[in-house]
């Protein structure tokens, strides 16, 4: 009798030990990816939904959307204002972010659209949640939309029993992840595989929970498969495992790299390593992101963030996660516990050695759970991020937003203040508190005497560790002057400070 069968947790003998491999690649305060680039901190426009966004996927130009939404509406409209209807699915172009008449109503089950994902030559958008219908045809929480004209495949009709949450695709098979025990009236426990058409695959992996995420590797012979399971094919495994598949056999295991109340959220992977999201509740959890190579399952980095992560994505050497990070103090570039219980929703770091890079949007926790971010999706060189947030850096936009890679329009915070530290015969030295910008580190501090430039100094500042500068300016003994400070980015500059009226002290003072 197949234990999985009983659907009973029971308790995992993974260890909570924390492995960290390649700890070489570490050096202390430095990344050895400095040069990576990120997308900037600044938000494009960006249409907005008036519920939850759960997926996003990328196909031939066009930005789909998945979630628990009835409406969506333009960038910059509050809620009630300028609606159009879309029940939990939407299209956009990817690089305007223009709304598509594109459009299917997915509704019954639990309304909602969980996962989305194109097939490899982007032809096809398969579809998972937990719903009845799309339109007025009946489906079990899976469908298939051709991408070039919107239409439903509705030769397309796997049925799962119930919530379908992540999808895989390769040249000869779909993968379905969930809390299904049943497809096609077949049992498969929360994993399974049909054909392009839709058909059931002899795959037959036995796992006992909510599988969360897939991601395949042929060219390596298996695919890797994330959530919140203690049981695979009748054996204690935890969180993450690697199937063959075609067979759903266990391949491989990872019993050190997640404690016993954490889970997988989100799989990712560029060509030729995967990365992990986790969230983990309690004590003793690991709530971060680890890198590891698929040709081997070796662990490549692990780092020691804590905040639940819900969602991660790779692009050109940078690891992208949305999570609600709160304390990085031990990961390389990372920042201490947040003062007053705020949250850092977005993060950026380095593929090759976790180092934290200076990009920090951010948004709030917003609607449901309060996750903020819930899926990340690059098309092109633009950034997609979905979720529960009502906020993006401080001004309302809801659950939808993207970060472009360039240009750079974030105007550093406003200038400091500045006063006089000392007033010698002839030297007034000015002191301020450096300013900090979301996407770059060092900035250029503008001083002006009379409205001469007189100095450009640089200083690097981020938001936890601004430290205090100072600039003494040479004048005659005696003299007037009016000082005033701007900050700069190098592209983008703030206003300049209130004036500040200084005379110099006279000689022998």
């Amino acid at each position: 009798m197949h234990l999985r069968n009983r659907r009973t947790r029971i308790g995992t003998a993974a260890s909570t030990a924390v492995f960290l491999a390649a700890t070489s690649l570490l050096s202390a305060g430095a990344s050895a990816a400095d040069g990576e680039k990120t997308m900037t901190a600044d938000p494009l426009p960006t249409w907005q939904t008036d519920g939850i966004v759960w997926s996003l996927e990328y196909a031939r130009g066009v930005v789909y959307v998945g979630g628990s939404f009835s409406k969506v509406r333009p960038p910059g409209a509050k809620p009630g204002e300028k609606e159009v209807p879309r029940t939990n699915f939407a299209a956009f172009d990817a690089a305007t972010g223009a709304l598509l008449p594109c459009a299917h109503s997915f509704t019954g089950g639990e309304n909602t659209v969980r996962a989305l994902k194109a097939s490899r030559d982007g032809k096809v958008l398969y579809v998972g949640g937990s719903f009845g219908k799309v339109d007025e045809t009946g489906l079990g929480s899976t469908a298939a939309i051709n991408t070039a004209d919107c239409s439903l495949r509705k030769e397309f009709r796997p049925i799962a029993s119930a919530t379908v949450r992540a999808i895989e695709t390769t040249d000869s098979a779909v993968y379905l992840g969930g809390d299904f025990t049943l497809v096609n009236n077949q049992t498969r426990n929360s994993i399974a595989a049909v054909r392009p058409d839709g058909s059931l695959l002899p795959f037959d992996a036995d796992i006992d929970l909510p599988v969360r995420a897939i991601v395949a590797a042929p060219e390596h012979g298996k695919i890797l498969v994330g959530g919140d399971f203690v049981e695979v094919n009748d054996n204690l495994i935890h969180a993450l495992v690697a199937l063959h598949p075609s067979t759903g056999a266990t391949l491989s295991e990872f019993p050190l790299w997640l404690p016993a109340r954490s889970v997988v959220k989100a799989l990712t992977r560029d060509e030729n390593n995967f990365y992990v999201a986790a969230e983990g509740r309690g004590t003793g959890v690991f709530d971060g992101r680890i890198a590891g190579r698929l040709s081997d399952n070796a662990m490549l980095w692990k780092d020691n963030c804590r905040g639940a992560t819900q969602a991660v994505a790779v692009h050109k050497g940078v690891v992208y996660s949305g999570s609600h990070a709160h304390d990085c103090d031990a990961t390389p570039g990372g920042f201490p516990e947040h003062e007053g219980g705020n949250r850092q929703h977005l993060l950026a770091q380095s593929a090759r050695d976790m180092h934290i890079q200076h990009w920090f949007p951010d948004t709030n926790g917003g609607t449901g759970e309060g996750q903020g971010p819930r899926v990340l999706e690059v098309a092109g060189e633009i950034l997609w991020a979905g979720g529960e947030f009502t906020t993006v850096n401080e001004k309302p936009q809801q659950s939808l937003t993207r970060f472009a890679a360039a240009p750079d329009t974030g105007t550093p915070e406003a200038a400091p203040t500045l006063t006089v530290k000392e007033n010698k015969a002839g030297k007034v030295t000015l002191g301020w508190r450096t300013a900090w910008d979301r996407d770059d580190a060092e900035l250029t501090y503008r001083i002006y005497r009379d409205g001469v430039l007189v100095a450009s100094p640089k200083q690097r500042s981020v938001w936890w560790n601004r430290p205090d500068m100072t600039y003494t300016d040479s004048v005659a003994p005696g003299s007037r002057h009016t000082y005033r400070i701007a900050v700069t980015d190098g592209r983008n500059t703030s206003p300049r400070s209130e004036r500040l009226n200084v005379t110099a002290a006279a000689g022998g003072q």
